[in-house]
């Protein structure tokens, strides 16, 4: 693989590791409003199940920027922004007493997140199937070959 093509993996995992990152940090340090959506999804254990999620998506996120074991971390990734997709952002949004407009344009912004969340699913598997690049921590403990 060029030069190139590894600086280009990089630049990628930056961007695909800022989004778990930033999430993941939010949801540690201010559980409340994940913690509704989960529970509003008809999940138990809403506190505890954010604490997992945000410490999932901040080891995952960091695994991605410093590129280890991707391979494996963007499978979980994939798996998880589909599941993530379907459960909270598939289904219409109908606050009660909002208006019809509100809640489809509500809907509407909702159903933008499902569409990310299954784009990003196609951009973990990317990841995953391609490895890390040269420059990255599995490349420099010899996981497999970065060239």
């Amino acid at each position: 693989m060029s030069n190139a093509n590894n600086v280009i993996i990089l630049i990628a995992r930056i961007l695909l590791s800022f989004m778990f990152i930033f999430a993941g940090f939010g949801k540690v340090t201010d559980p409340a409003s994940t913690a509704g959506m989960i529970a509003g999804a008809g999940l138990p254990a809403s506190t505890a199940l954010t604490y997992l999620a945000g410490l999932f998506e901040l080891a995952t996120g960091i695994a991605v920027l410093v590129g280890f074991q991707v391979r494996i971390v963007g499978w979980l990734l994939a798996v998880f922004c589909v599941f993530t997709g379907f459960v909270f952002h598939f289904a219409p949004i109908n606050v009660p007493d909002f208006p019809a407009a509100a809640n489809a344009w509500l809907s509407g912004l909702n159903f933008v997140n499902f569409l990310k969340n299954i784009t990003l699913a196609g951009a973990y598997i990317m990841l995953a199937t391609n490895g890390a690049g040269a420059y990255s921590l599995d490349a420099r403990r010899g996981a497999y070959a970065a060239a």
